[in-house]
């Protein structure tokens, strides 16, 4: 009877809340506008967080620095990386999406054009010969002329959804930096004041426990951050060294997509393949040579120094969070699954030590 009750009372309010959802879609609304600037200046803020202490323990002629002082020579610095980005990097990237995007047409034909001599050439094998492979074929051909149609009708006829991302952009951008700003000035404030609201015995394992946290949060984003500028870097010089286009758009590509781990490296080679094939055979060897070489330094290297130690979190484990994330969140779930995971991990790890430690 008091199960019955219970769930009836629930299935109430389930009902109710469907009649005045609209008193709950201004909340929404909200929510759904502050999402993405929290995320990016949350992610700024363990990134550049460790910076702020670095300066913090400077001293100039005895003199140290404040914390306020420390965030306003990281904003200088910033201000001047972003001015160069905006001089002499973003308008390379456009010129050379631009062409990309122009050339799409050309780079479809050449795909086509390729796969079909390739059967051509297969037809003089009689065991080929026993396949049919041409209906296959004109599939293929349609779908790959359909597909690079489609992108580029989408690119350049979607001036409506384009001004609406600019406005998000935009105002994403202006938002940001005001609360990076704050986050980073009084950021250290938060532990004490969560301190306060705890009873007192469990109040230095909760700081105890926010460190740790933290700690895992900022090694894995600065770690990410330079294992992906890395990749980025040294893809782009790897194509110019083998005469490839559009090496600093694809370097780029290269660079995000590897903040998706085991699945990046595939997601970045893509665009370059796609290249490659309408330049020559010989060109898609090098392409997968740069990006074997790029990989096997990173993987060897960069990944166990600047992220495996902070994780610690087995391969097959981060293959099924990227399943799984994905499936349930899509991109954002498989770039957001393993931190969360790292987190969750460093959790319960705490509290199996601080159940141990009372056992005894």
């Amino acid at each position: 009877m008091f199960w019955s009750l219970e769930l009836l009372i629930l299935a109430a309010l389930v009902w109710t809340c469907t009649k005045i959802s609209f008193l709950f879609s201004p909340i929404g609304i909200f929510i759904s506008t502050l999402f993405v600037p929290i995320i990016i200046s949350g992610f700024l803020f363990y990134l550049f967080n460790p910076v702020i202490k670095f300066l913090m323990k400077v001293k100039i002629k005895k003199f140290g620095i404040s914390r306020t002082g420390a965030v306003a020579i990281l904003f200088l610095f910033l201000a001047v990386v972003l001015v160069a980005l905006v001089g002499y990097l973003i308008p390379r990237l456009m010129t050379q999406l631009g062409q990309l995007v122009t050339n799409i047409p050309g780079y479809a034909k050449a795909v086509t054009d390729s796969s079909t001599d390739t059967f051509n050439h297969l037809n003089n094998y009689a065991w080929f010969k026993e396949i049919d492979f041409n209906s296959y074929l004109k599939q293929f051909e349609n779908s790959m002329g359909t597909y690079f149609q489609s992108i580029a009708t989408n690119l350049t006829n979607s001036i409506g959804s384009m001004i609406g991302v600019a406005t998000t952009v935009t105002i994403v951008a202006l938002t940001v930096p005001v609360m990076l700003f704050y986050m980073l000035k009084d950021g250290h404030k938060l532990v004490p004041t969560l301190k306060k609201l705890v009873p007192e015995k469990h109040g230095d394992e909760l700081v105890e426990l926010l460190g740790r946290m933290g700690d895992t949060i900022s090694a894995y984003i600065g770690g990410q951050a330079i294992e992906c500028l890395f990749v980025g870097v040294f893809t782009a010089i790897g194509y110019s060294i083998i005469g490839m286009p559009y090496i600093l758009l694809l370097g780029v590509m290269a660079g995000l997509a590897n903040v998706i781990p085991y699945i990046g490296p595939y997601i970045g080679i893509f665009p370059a393949l796609i290249i490659a094939v309408t330049q020559s055979t010989q060109m898609i060897v090098f392409v997968i040579i740069v990006v074997l070489i790029v990989q096997q330094i990173d993987g060897n290297f960069v990944y166990p120094n600047v992220i495996g130690k902070s994780l610690n979190i087995h391969p097959l484990t981060i293959i099924v969070l990227l399943l799984v994330a994905g499936n349930i969140a899509g991109l954002p779930g498989m770039i957001l699954g393993i931190p969360l995971y790292a987190v969750i991990k460093v959790v319960v790890q705490y509290f199996f030590e601080i159940r141990r430690l009372q056992e005894k």
